[in-house]
């Protein structure tokens, strides 16, 4: 039947009789169904009488059916009409109040759970609050953290070394999700570009003193977000 149908493709009426004929019929329908046919369309308005109608084939559509008059374009050419709609559009966004910000100069707001530079906690005490369980280590998908640990007098372990790679961090957040004590947390800073590679590969200290200079901030977001953990 695929043969047949390649043969007759030149007559689009005749065309669609095979077509319709070829369709298959279900059961308790005299009918085949309408919505299977020609996806020839015709090439001539010549042809248009033997061609069905949008209602009787609903995939067969008219090509010339549609579209604006030659008055309408006229219309459209002489009096400028997609430009003049173009610069009210114009008019109407020059009055409407700016959504950009002056930044540097002016800054948005940001959101408690923003992450942006690293850094480790302290307790009140002064204590660091990480016990070296490597949680942070083991969950980063980036590989981006290095820890090594060694027993203190009482039995409890510290960190010796806590390295990150700002180059590789990828900012997800597991590693603060991770920790069982807060320690290791991401600031709302995200102003810390630097000339060298080798500025951004922070060390303990490094992100013991992002923690200091931070903390009421960083408290003040974990309060604000302790509803949803």
């Amino acid at each position: 039947m695929s043969f047949l149908r390649a043969y007759v493709s030149g007559a689009p009426s005749v065309n669609l009789v095979v077509a319709r004929l070829a369709q298959p019929v279900e059961p308790g329908h005299k009918h085949p169904k309408d919505y299977l046919t020609s996806s020839i369309a015709p090439k001539s308005p010549d042809i248009m009488a033997s061609y069905p109608s949008d209602r009787q084939y609903g995939n067969a559509t008219n090509p010339y059916k549609g579209g604006p008059s030659a008055i309408e374009k006229a219309v459209h050419l002489f009096f400028f009409t997609e430009i003049l709609r173009g610069m009210w559009i114009v008019l109407e966004q020059f009055f409407r109040p700016p959504y950009t910000i002056m930044y540097p100069f002016e800054k948005g707001p940001l959101s408690p759970r923003f992450r942006g530079e690293h850094a480790l906690r302290r307790y009140p005490s002064g204590e660091e609050r990480c016990i070296a369980c490597k949680l942070c280590e083991a969950i980063c998908p980036a590989q981006a953290i290095t820890i090594e640990s060694e027993a203190r007098l009482d039995g409890s372990r510290r960190t010796t070394r806590y390295d990150i790679d700002m180059t590789k961090c990828i900012y997800c957040g597991f590693c603060q999700e991770a920790c069982p004590v807060d320690a290791i947390v991401e600031t709302q800073n995200q102003e810390y570009s630097t000339e060298t590679r080798e500025e951004l590969l922070y060390n303990k200290e490094k992100l013991l003193a992002n923690g200091d200079r931070a903390e009421a901030e960083i408290a003040a977001n974990l309060h604000a977000d302790h509803v949803y953990r």
